[in-house]
């Protein structure tokens, strides 16, 4: 029989377009550097793109749907080959949705010569694709149990939708931003689940007798329950007194989450400890939207989301795209001295981000976190961009 592997090497096309992870963490970094390089002389007057959204609504927009479902289309067509068994998208079928993809940053870009219906039309049919893409595999693959993250992927969609409808109605409910980040925070606490403690126990089996991460069990059922319902009621009812309950509520559990997971035991391996760094500002980004609906005048509404924007999505993303750039091109899994510069730039764009939110040294932890995320993808971009236009590392 012909292993999947074997199946890969007759695969006689563009590197790139061998593997999902490649191209859309490429380009999805780039995006991500690019989306804030724009977005400051944009917040400033100095740059006017020809786009129909409000600079801080195209920022919010692109970064959320732009940047974040160009690398969950990375880890989906790289996983669900492992899920079924399947070979993964390649060539032309990866080049289209990728040119989909691109298609939606530079309608949404141009979205006032093109029009705010025609630029949501193209904006969305990524998702979709996407969506019916993985569908197909995980059917045939006959792996059912998987297609729960579609639900995920359907609400990013259902999310970038009400965005575009409440851009075109001028409206300042935020529902769709709130969808948006209530589905990656979800995408992160269910993802996180299965590669935070499988990575870290793999890593920790080789060095001394010691604890090892606890196992999916009932507490995980349910921490991911009361995350789920905490989400819900802040994306119906942001300012509510029970949302922050609720949120308290899950931030303790999400924190014994993590807890359990032991990562103490790996602060000799970035590769790894990142993935726990990461996780930790799940449940900070629940604390911090208790406090802005308990103390309105301490921290704002909108700068308690950067805990889960600029650190769990921005720190959890680079955490996965760096690992499956290593393991999926034959390189060693360990963080060299540049990828542990990225996750050091990620991590102070997040906590400036969020300290600014409290109005401490607001202006000038704008700027440090801006340049900070900044170094953070585009050093991914060049570091790891060599790694994923070229072919596979073979073992000698």
């Amino acid at each position: 029989m012909v292993t999947t592997a074997e199946q890969m090497r007759t695969y006689d096309g563009p590197a790139i377009l061998s593997y999902g992870f490649r191209p859309f963490f490429l380009f999805g970094a780039i995006w991500a550097a690019l989306a804030v390089a724009i977005w400051l002389p944009m917040l400033a007057g100095s740059l006017a793109l020809p786009t129909a959204f409000a600079p801080i609504d195209w920022h919010v927009h692109e970064l959320l749907y732009g940047y974040l479902p160009a690398i969950v289309a990375g880890f989906l067509l790289t996983a669900v080959p492992n899920w079924t068994g399947r070979l993964p998208v390649t060539g032309p079928p990866l080049l289209g949705l990728l040119l989909t993809w691109l298609a939606g940053r530079f309608a949404v870009a141009i979205s006032a010569w093109l029009g705010l219906p025609w630029a949501a039309v193209v904006d969305l049919l990524f998702l979709v694709a996407l969506a019916a893409v993985v569908a197909r595999e995980i059917v045939a693959g006959r792996n059912l149990r998987n297609l729960k993250v579609l639900l995920l992927v359907g609400l990013l969609l259902v999310g970038n939708a009400v965005f575009h409808v409440e851009s075109a109605l001028a409206s300042s409910t935020g529902y769709g931003t709130r969808i948006g980040i209530a589905a990656a925070v979800l995408l992160i606490s269910l993802v996180g689940g299965r590669v935070v403690p499988s990575f870290t126990r793999n890593w920790l089996v080789r060095e001394p007798p010691g604890p090892l991460p606890q196992l999916f069990s009932r507490f995980d059922v349910v921490t991911l329950i009361a995350g789920a319902a905490a989400l819900a009621h802040w994306v119906a009812a942001p300012e509510h007194a029970a949302t922050a309950v609720l949120a308290l509520g899950a931030g303790l559990l999400h924190a014994l989450r993590l807890a359990r997971w032991r990562g103490y035991r790996t602060a000799s391996e970035p590769l790894v400890l990142v993935l726990h760094i990461a996780y930790a500002f799940v449940p900070m980004g629940f604390f911090l939207v208790a406090a802005s609906i308990a103390l309105p005048a301490l921290l704002t509404a909108s700068g308690a989301l950067h805990g889960w924007t600029a650190g769990a999505i921005g720190l959890m993303t680079l955490a996965i795209m760096t690992r499956s750039s290593l393991g999926h091109t034959g390189r060693p899994l360990t963080a060299t001295a540049p990828t542990q510069l990225i996750y050091v730039a990620a991590l102070v764009a997040a906590l400036a981000r969020i300290v600014s939110a409290f109005g401490l040294a607001r202006e000038p932890l704008l700027h440090v976190s801006a340049m900070a995320w900044l170094m953070a993808f585009a050093g991914f971009a060049v570091v790891y961009g060599p790694l994923l236009t070229r072919p596979r590392r073979e073992a000698a």
